[in-house]
């Protein structure tokens, strides 16, 4: 008789962990002419589900840059704004997805909604925004995010938690609440102007529906249905 490992446990283990999506149906005839339009109907969607404790923070979405060497990575940021143009977040320039975008300005985005068994998944060229739409939005931030974006030399190597704190409580005493912060020269905004926007519907038997936009070079799309 020879040893075995014991069974996983099947709460913990992955291969275990199955969900059928008996949602409805995604078609082709129900799309918006324009993938920014449809996606203005699924994020109504998300935002409702946020608002009834089912779907948590539906505008954070997975942004995934590539360095000039073409090595990838990853991280979850909140999209701040969408429209006709694409989708906008917010950082510091100095960061490590925002060095990746100066050498290599094609990014994927993906919004993981799984608890209405939805993606919608995007691949496109970032640009900046203009100081005027960064220092707008900038003003409408909370005044210790406004602070925060001072304190904080995003990705960068430090010493110790404190000295991040201490950094921020610096900045407190220097601009109390009420003051105006300045908008760092350092931090701002980057518009993705999609080429490519998929909607990804989950269905039963892992048969899903994937619709994707295309753009074409006169504007227009092109909506194409992906096998799951």
């Amino acid at each position: 008789m020879t040893d075995r490992e014991p069974s996983p446990d099947p709460v913990v283990d992955p291969a275990a962990m199955r969900k059928q999506y008996r949602a409805q149906g995604l078609d082709e005839h129900d799309l918006a002419a324009h993938p920014m339009d449809q996606f203005g109907r699924w994020f109504e969607d998300a935002a409702r589900a946020a608002l009834h404790g089912t779907l948590y923070e539906p505008n954070a979405m997975v942004v995934s840059t590539a360095d000039a060497t073409g090595r990838p990575s990853t991280r979850t940021v909140l999209m701040k704004q969408f429209d006709t143009d694409g989708f906008v977040f917010y950082t510091n320039y100095g960061s490590r997805k925002a060095l990746d975008l100066a050498a290599n300005p094609y990014v994927s985005l993906l919004f993981p909604w799984h608890p209405v068994a939805r993606q919608v998944i995007v691949t496109g060229t970032a640009r900046r925004t203009g100081r005027d739409e960064t220092a707008a939005y900038f003003r409408t931030r909370p005044h210790g995010s406004q602070l925060g974006a001072w304190a904080s030399a995003q990705s960068s190597v430090i010493a110790s938690r404190a000295e991040l704190d201490a950094a921020h409580a610096a900045l407190a005493a220097r601009y109390p609440e009420g003051e105006q912060v300045p908008v760092p020269p350092h931090w701002g905004g980057f518009r993705i102007a999609p080429d490519t926007v998929e909607f990804w519907q989950g269905r039963e038997n892992r048969l899903h529906d994937r619709l994707r936009y295309t753009a074409r070079p006169d504007g227009s799309w092109r909506v194409e249905r992906l096998s799951p």
